[in-house]
């Protein structure tokens, strides 16, 4: 039966919407940005509408070449509560996880950096989703939790992606107790890279965005593959990887010869993001 549901799964159409038709996620282009808002109220649970909209959304950012930067952030209180457990269902069950493996891999696949600004608890499914962005932003109110072990399952992205983030020892403990993390606490393990207080964190996310987009956008891409490809593999390999992308692909653009001519010139450098 569960093999015949996830045959069902796989062949199954989906129709997904364009991103001005979203439901679930607000989706905004600003020049060289685009942002994410999760926006199911009243705590972002994600179903397998909003997690194919969110796949969606990531899609068609990594279309767009005058991107630079994703934000993602949340129009709620909750920044995300995870998996709706209406979804986990026998029948339902393959379907959901497809979506989210699904977003998570396009998440991955997506080579604009990913900022993430957390303003609430990121829960399970949300708390996952989080981590995942290349930088973190978060306030006091921001909390991080993995409970799903608490209602009889564990978390796989989680198990997966935690170790390399913050070490085995401190992912099983999220994992296999449940509790909830504060901010701070986020911030010493190396979830998060900054915790300001919510007064500050627009100033904060715009300084963010500031800094990143003044750098040319395939630069950008290029120096991301070069510090996710090389994680797990071993120092050496790690190395060859980052050289391999450095001079047989970054070394060929017009951007990386301008930034040289420009600190010979002694002048800021005019980016053609290409």
């Amino acid at each position: 039966m569960a093999e015949e549901l996830q045959n069902e799964v796989l062949i199954s159409p989906r129709v997904v919407p364009e991103p001005e038709k979203f439901k679930f996620v607000r989706y905004q282009q600003d020049g060289e940005v685009a942002r994410l808002t999760l926006d199911r109220p009243e705590h972002n649970l994600l179903h397998e509408a909003m997690l194919r909209e969110l796949s969606s959304a990531f899609e068609h950012v990594g279309s767009q070449r005058d991107v630079k930067l994703v934000v993602l952030d949340s129009a709620c209180k909750v920044f995300c509560g995870g998996i709706d457990l209406g979804e986990y269902t026998r029948q339902r069950v393959f379907q959901v996880l497809d979506a989210f493996e699904g977003t998570f891999l396009m998440m991955l696949a997506t080579g604009k950096p990913l900022l993430v600004v957390v303003n609430g608890p990121a829960v399970g499914g949300g708390a996952e989703l989080a981590v995942l962005g290349d930088l973190v932003i978060a306030t006091p109110r921001a909390k991080f939790a993995q409970p799903e072990i608490t209602i009889g399952v564990f978390p796989p992205l989680a198990a997966t992606v935690l170790p390399h983030l913050i070490g085995p020892k401190r992912a099983l403990e999220m994992v296999l107790t449940g509790e909830a993390i504060s901010a701070e606490r986020a911030l010493e393990m190396g979830l998060v890279n900054r915790v300001v207080p919510e007064k500050d964190l627009a100033a904060n996310v715009n300084a963010m965005i500031k800094l990143i987009t003044a750098q040319s956008g395939p630069v950008l891409s290029m120096a991301k593959r070069a510090v996710l490809e090389g994680m797990g593999l071993p120092l050496r390999e790690a190395l060859h990887n980052a050289m391999t992308i450095f001079l047989n692909e970054l070394y060929g653009l017009e951007d990386s010869q301008e930034g040289l001519r420009a600190i010979i010139e002694q002048r800021k450098p005019q980016w053609k993001n290409r």
